[in-house]
């Protein structure tokens, strides 16, 4: 398969998805990006612990970005991806791989949490 087709085929996917789905893939795509982040300072390659950090980040943000407002519970998880957020500068400062492992089970059990909405909504 071409890399073309393969772009072609991803795009598709991802603009099929439902809210639901993308949030999934969100939370899905932040847990790699922090494993990767935590393997590479195991190898000591910094650059790409970097680059992991800043598109965990990059995640964070975007789903604060699009919270919808119109919910109560939009709030609370600002204050979460606020917290999310602090705890990846300190993670980032100090390329402190303990951080990472206190953060991921909170990350897990909201990607958890956002799942089985999805599913009861169904």
């Amino acid at each position: 398969m071409n890399s073309y087709g393969y772009q072609n085929y991803k795009t598709q996917a991802v603009n099929t998805m439902t809210p639901g789905e993308m949030l999934g893939l969100l939370y899905d795509e932040l847990l790699k990006r922090l494993t990767r982040a935590e393997l590479s300072l195991e190898k000591k390659d910094y650059e790409l612990f970097d680059q992991s950090m800043q598109r965990s980040v990059d995640i964070v943000r975007y789903l604060r970005n699009t919270l919808n407002y119109d919910y109560e519970i939009s709030a609370e998880l600002n204050r979460m991806y606020d917290f999310f957020l602090y705890e990846f500068s300190r993670i980032s400062a100090g390329r402190n791989v303990k951080v990472i492992s206190e953060v991921r089970p909170l990350i897990v059990e909201l990607r958890d949490a956002f799942k089985e909405a999805q599913r009861l909504s169904s």
